[in-house]
């Protein structure tokens, strides 16, 4: 007598990605041109993927997507499975990725929920070594950012947290920034104010905060708390919105360098009133995630 077959178990999926990061600001790169992860759970799958546990671990998720607008479109999701508008550092690491493996040539349009960015590439013997990222206008209206509980531009304004009182400075990129100058960074307790902070009832959509310490001409270290991610080596949105708060509190003369935990970037806010953001971007590793 023939026994019956048991049931298969049903495959598992599985995806070719890059490792990427941006000054330590790292992500998981999926080139989804032909359809990969079309029919997958993004947020849940975000969740797994950037697992430092049991996961690859990054503080981001990145879909290449075609575009009707653009040569292409950036899609992000947070650590956290929330969307993102987008993300400097992703970008950069975004336009790298393609440019060295000939999908562009050393300017390339990208579409994100925050608009279109266009990325000059600067290539040493054919490879990608420096990007510049016109992250376009700054918004400084607290309607416009948002902020909940002011009009017109929110520059200095205090802030009541945990019982503390915070001078912020509210600007969005694209996203949502709130900009902390303090004498000292090393001061604050990232996690704890960085958090409360974001999700302060004055933040309707939560928010990214920079706390940022003037440490010579032209120079400003910050130490980042982002949105959906928490503490993070490096943030291009955060290092932009920071030069941008600086010059509103005179402390700026419209361009700087920005020091964070994992390196340098320099921003300049031009007279055309576009924000454009200079720095590098490396690959880590590739490989094949099973879900």
């Amino acid at each position: 007598m023939r026994r019956r077959k048991k049931a298969s178990k049903s495959s598992m999926s599985e995806f070719f990605f890059t490792k990427v990061h941006g000054l330590g600001n790292d992500f998981v790169l999926v080139d989804c041109l032909n359809g990969q992860l079309d029919d997958t759970d993004l947020p849940a799958l975000a969740l797994r993927v950037c697992d430092r546990h049991f996961g690859i671990g990054a503080d981001g998720l990145v879909r290449i997507l075609p575009s009707e607008s653009s040569d292409y479109r950036m899609q992000i999701w947070n650590s956290d499975g929330s969307e993102a508008e987008m993300c400097g550092n992703a970008t950069r690491c975004f336009a790298a990725y393609l440019f060295d493996r000939g999908m562009c040539g050393q300017r390339v349009s990208v579409e994100t929920l925050s608009g279109i960015k266009v990325v000059d590439i600067r290539a040493v013997d054919g490879k990608a070594v420096e990007m510049t990222v016109n992250m376009q206008s700054p918004s400084l209206d607290a309607a416009d950012i948002p902020v909940l509980g002011f009009t017109g531009p929110v520059v200095s304004e205090p802030l009541e947290v945990d019982g503390a009182t915070y001078s912020i400075t509210c600007v969005s990129v694209g996203n949502p920034h709130c900009v902390v100058f303090m004498d000292d960074v090393d001061a604050v307790d990232l996690e704890r104010t960085g958090r409360a902070i974001e999700t302060h009832p004055a933040f309707p959509t939560k928010i990214n905060v920079e706390f940022a310490q003037m440490v010579g001409k032209g120079e400003v270290r910050v130490r980042v708390w982002e949105r959906g991610a928490g503490v993070t080596l490096a943030c291009g949105s955060g290092a932009c919105a920071t030069v941008v708060a600086a010059t509103l509190n005179g402390m700026l003369d419209r361009h700087g360098i920005v020091h964070l935990p994992g390196g340098d970037l320099h921003i300049q806010w031009k007279s055309d009133d576009d924000v454009y953001m200079t720095g590098p971007a490396a690959e880590v590793f590739t490989g094949t995630f099973k879900y």
